[in-house]
């Protein structure tokens, strides 16, 4: 076998969210269609009409962090570095074991260490980054998540890299592990996305009239935006070869995934070049359409979003699309960590053999035509899964995960 055609597969997951912490726990809120909806925390809301989020509440830092003050790494960062921690002991490895291995870490965020900004009195905002505290400044850049996940496992010799890709960051940041490792450049892979609510993505959405006043109601007719959210998700990516050598659990095999970014417009989505990718990412993957049998969707809940997608998504199916579900129905948006939950929630439900819900759901807008499993999971036997992430910019990036054992005839 030659190293392109080195398969790769999932066997360790850490997730940090709104509706649970670890893969235990997050595939539980999965199923039941728990919503982490409720008023934000994170900042003070006054003169905001809107005020929930999905905030994570029930969050222990990781072993490092711990180790670390208060005023280090910031809420994104530690965030990446124990849902990274978490897939590490879950894959059933330690530091030790992948430092004697060629690693790769690779995580997405749109915002970056941004939170930390909110910490700040309006004089020092106004006196500008200069004046700003050194421990501030320092925790804010976006590569800070990486290195972070770097310094909680000690992995000096690691290659780290931050995707910025804003919504699909998490996408973008697994297909990078997906390719060094068919490559043969690395021996594993700690990919994922990090992001925290903050004020400013809360009010740049809030201006561009996007938030929701209460829940999020992808694909519903009576739909009115997102709700910003918060969290992470990080999975060890390895050869098939060396999971089955060690007798490692495997969750899926990642088959293959698709990029593109059409720079159409900087918010509005593009129907052809959302297509484009998802077409894309079947082709890598070796899978027609029809072998997929389920679409974990971007559905933000936004009237454009929405009815974008679901019609790219119905010109590559030719009509006849499988189930689509939003995982942002429970979720919120939780931007560049979005497509790395939704990849933790593709390998939980297909080794769990069910679909999570779309949540909130009373009736399906008639421009959306597919089945967005309202409000109750269902059971399934699910062999192909497409996680879609559609970012601002036409930043695209889907990725397919199949069950361990074969390919798609």
């Amino acid at each position: 076998m030659s190293a392109i055609d080195r398969r790769v597969v999932v066997t360790g997951i850490g997730v940090i969210s709104s509706i649970g912490v670890g893969p235990k726990e997050f595939a539980a809120g999965l199923r039941e269609g728990r919503s982490g909806a409720a008023p934000i925390t994170a900042f003070d809301t006054t003169g905001f009409e809107h005020v929930n989020a999905c905030e994570v509440t029930d969050f222990e830092p990781a072993e490092w962090l711990r180790r670390t003050p208060a005023d280090g790494p910031g809420r994104a960062a530690r965030f990446a570095a124990t849902a990274a921690r978490m897939a590490v002991t879950d894959a059933g490895l330690d530091e030790d074991a992948l430092r004697d291995r060629r690693g790769l870490i690779s995580i997405g965020t749109t915002d970056g260490g941004s939170r930390e900004i909110d910490e700040l009195t309006e004089a020092e905002v106004a006196a500008g980054p200069e004046a700003w505290d050194p421990e501030i400044v320092g925790s804010i850049p976006a590569a800070r998540l990486a290195a972070a996940v770097a310094l909680e496992l000690d992995l000096p010799d690691a290659d780290a890299a931050t995707f910025a890709t804003a919504c699909s960051a998490g996408n973008y940041a697994l297909g990078n592990g997906l390719d060094a490792i068919r490559l043969g450049e690395t021996d594993y892979a700690l990919c994922g996305g990090a992001d925290a609510v903050c004020r400013k993505t809360f009010t740049a959405f809030y201006r561009l009239g996007t938030i929701s006043p209460d829940v999020c109601r992808p694909f519903d007719r009576n739909r009115q935006g997102i709700l910003t959210g918060e969290g992470a998700a990080v999975l060890l990516l390895e050869s098939l070869e060396s999971a089955q050598a060690r007798g490692a659990r495997i969750y899926a095999e990642v088959l293959g995934y698709g990029l593109n970014c059409d720079a159409f417009h900087p918010v509005a989505p593009d129907q052809e070049s959302i297509a484009r990718c998802m077409r894309a990412a079947l082709a890598d993957a070796g899978v027609r359409a029809a072998d997929v049998d389920l679409i974990s969707a971007h559905g933000t809940g936004t009237k454009a979003n929405d009815v974008t997608e679901c019609r790219a998504i119905n010109d590559v199916f030719e009509r006849r699309p499988p189930r689509t579900v939003s995982l942002k129905s429970m979720l919120g948006h939780t931007m560049g960590a979005a497509s790395a939950i939704a990849a933790a929630a593709c390998c939980l439900a297909i080794t769990g053999g069910f679909i999570p819900p779309t949540i909130h759901h009373e009736e399906t807008d008639p421009d959306c035509e597919i089945d967005c499993v309202p409000n109750r999971s269902a059971p399934a036997d699910l062999r192909v899964v497409q996680s879609n992430g559609l970012a601002f910019g036409g930043n695209n990036a889907v990725v397919i995960f199949g069950a361990h054992g074969g390919r798609a005839a």
